[in-house]
């Protein structure tokens, strides 16, 4: 029966899908569920640099017309009420609310201020959420592809062990091939984790720094806004 063993081990196939083939119908889940997570956690990384990279675009075309000279109502009438970019749609929130603070005689609405100024996070804290958005699936496969790789791993294990019992033979020709397509698993999750950790953390830093330059937009155009408050 060893013979057998050994002989019918030493042809076996070792490659991805011959791996995969062989494997227990538990770990060919869990090999499934890791390659879907890796393919989600792709396309958000896809999908989240696009965004990132038009933002920053967006934010630095915006923020050079803001800046030109061209007075704030002019600016305001050429984005419209239905601003594209996000910049836009932050400096919009602001001068919507201050165009309402202003009465038919021209005088100002008391609090104005603190209404621009809440208009403003508001749409700041919308634009946080959708460029955020995915960032904590990519958190979620990075800390928990791993481990479902091993919970893949452990039990292709048990079950190579099992079969070791059944054949009654220890040679590394017979335990070989259950044993590669246990850590095939733990390989898939790792394949997973690593690009979802490491995309995670930079995508996140770039998200911050898009996010702090629309905050300190809001507060120089606050300030701006003040000044003509008191000037009048």
């Amino acid at each position: 029966m060893e013979q057998e063993a050994i002989a019918l081990a030493s042809h076996a196939d070792f490659s991805m899908w011959a791996l995969f083939a062989r494997a227990s119908l538990t770990v060919k889940l869990v090999m499934v569920a890791l390659i879907l997570a890796s393919v989600w956690a792709w396309a958000i990384i896809y999908s989240r640099t696009r965004d990132y990279r038009a933002a920053r675009a967006e934010q630095a075309a915006f923020e050079e017309a803001f800046w030109s000279g061209e007075p704030l109502d002019q600016l305001f009438d050429q984005i419209g009420p239905s601003p594209g970019g996000r910049a836009e749609r932050i400096f919009v929130a602001g001068m919507t609310e201050w165009r309402r603070s202003h009465r038919e005689t021209g005088a100002m609405i008391g609090g104005a201020q603190v209404r621009i100024d809440r208009s403003m996070d508001v749409a700041i804290q919308k634009e946080t959420e959708s460029l955020q958005v995915g960032l904590p699936v990519l958190a979620t496969v990075g800390s928990t592809a791993p481990f479902v790789g091993l919970f893949g791993t452990v039990w292709g294990i048990m079950v190579a062990f099992i079969e070791i019992g059944q054949t009654q033979s220890t040679s590394l020709a017979v335990v070989a091939p259950g044993i590669a397509e246990a850590l095939l698993a733990t390989g898939l999750g790792l394949a997973a984790a690593i690009p979802a950790v490491i995309f995670y953390n930079k995508l996140s830093t770039d998200a911050d720094k898009i996010i702090g330059g629309y905050e300190s937009f809001a507060d120089e155009f606050a300030t701006i806004l003040s000044r003509q408050m008191d000037a009048s």
